[in-house]
């Protein structure tokens, strides 16, 4: 009797356990999710400014054709990506063709004194910041998800319950950098 009461308080023990670590993990994914949401979010922010910047600047750069189509099929792209890896491809295209613009916009002091233009570039560079931020939040997040499902014991958990990693949103090095906005 003795016995099946310690089997059964070892039992129970082991259950509470594995609850315990199941709910952390489903914690730790719906964190991860919510980060990659909140870069989303910054994202469709950039895309948004692109039309506008595009269109208050086309007038004035009617021989600058190509660096807007650039920009315009960058976009295309980045909202068309699926995952996470294609979407950090396509958002760091993005970003090439938008320091691109920048540099162009540099180079006509008319264009820099116009005031919607600047509070253009203001807004993309504001958002290229929250979009850097996201990105940190993300890749902590799934820094921190992926370590745990990988250790012992959450591994046990984790691999009987079907976690799996996820990717981190890597920017390549060269491309890692915000497109430069003067204002």
């Amino acid at each position: 009797m003795v016995y099946f009461v310690i089997l059964a308080c070892l039992v129970a023990a082991i259950l509470v356990w594995v609850v315990f670590i199941h709910n952390r993990l489903v914690a730790m994914r719906q964190q991860v999710k919510n980060a990659w949401h909140q870069i989303d979010v910054q994202l469709k922010r950039r895309h948004d400014l692109i039309p506008n910047m595009v269109s208050t600047v086309k007038a004035y750069l009617q021989h600058e054709q190509t660096t807007l189509e650039l920009v315009t099929a960058a976009r295309g792209k980045a909202m068309a990506a699926k995952g996470v890896q294609d979407s950090a491809t396509a958002e760091a295209g993005l970003t090439d063709a938008l320091g691109k613009l920048m540099a162009v916009l540099e180079s006509y002091p008319d264009l820099k004194g116009n005031q919607p233009i600047r509070d253009l570039m203001e807004e993309l560079r504001s958002t290229e910041n929250r979009i850097g931020f996201a990105r940190q939040q993300y890749n902590d997040s799934v820094m921190q998800y992926n370590t745990a499902i990988q250790v012992f014991p959450d591994k046990l958990v984790a691999s009987k319950f079907g976690f799996e990693g996820f990717d981190f949103f890597q920017v390549d090095a060269g491309d890692a950098s915000v497109p430069e906005v003067k204002a």
